[in-house]
């Protein structure tokens, strides 16, 4: 199941997402608002975190479009996701306001852990995910991703891809145009227990490559030297 941690508190939000990670989530990350909004509409999603204070756009914003989206039916996918809130607002009024807004559930900081993963499983088994959103696509430019086959296709071109490759790839395309560092591709990829070697990542880099840059197609995957890798064909 997929779930979606939007807070711009780096101290929580990175330790939270790995253990989400070890209950067996897949967890996508964002801190700020306007990530978090382009991933939720961009994404299928089974939970959504959202913190209520978010730098440029806050969680209650977010939620409130995506459920006026949905009663007015200009998004397909993504908006009728259960939404969480982690917020330091705790008053009466607080809790109201983010309920008439769309969330499903409240949860004031800080927070026990046990309680949050025990909130976790009360919504996603009240929000079961559907058949329909348990295989999907991703398409940029001329390149789709279908997650649930573990195939791309690139101008018609079929590729057949790995687990892994197909994790990579899915997290380079839904932030197309972002540096995403080595870090980052470490922490979506493997849990703690795994640690790959160093040289795993760029190898895993490299086979990708080979598959999604055919001759004559123009690059998708970029090195930012020291850094980490952008993605796109700009």
């Amino acid at each position: 199941m997929r779930i979606l941690l939007v807070d711009d508190e780096v101290e929580l939000t990175d330790p939270l997402s790995r253990i989400l990670k070890r209950e067996g989530y897949h967890v996508d990350v964002a801190y700020d608002g306007l990530e978090g909004s382009q991933l939720a509409r961009q994404g299928v999603y089974d939970l959504l975190i959202l913190d209520w204070m978010l730098p440029h756009k806050s969680g209650l914003d977010i939620c409130q479009e995506l459920r006026s989206a949905c009663s007015s039916a200009t998004l397909s996918q993504g908006i009728i996701t259960p939404v969480l809130f982690l917020t330091a607002k705790d008053t009466l009024d607080d809790r109201v306001m983010g309920l008439d807004a769309g969330a499903d559930d409240y949860l004031v900081k800080p927070f026990e852990l046990r309680e949050l993963l025990a909130r976790v499983r009360a919504l996603l088994r009240r929000y079961p995910p559907s058949d329909t959103n348990s295989l999907y696509y991703l398409r940029l430019g001329s390149l789709e991703l279908d997650l649930g086959n573990q195939l791309a296709y690139r101008h018609k071109r079929l590729i057949e891809l790995s687990e892994k490759e197909t994790q990579l790839l899915e997290y380079f395309m839904r932030h197309h145009g972002q540096l995403l560092t080595h870090d980052q591709i470490y922490q979506h990829l493997w849990t703690e227990e795994e640690q790959p070697t160093s040289n795993v990542l760029a190898a895993l880099v490299r086979l990708l490559r080979r598959k999604i840059e055919g001759k004559g197609e123009i690059p998708l995957i970029h090195t930012v030297y020291g850094k980490g890798y952008r993605f796109g064909e700009d």
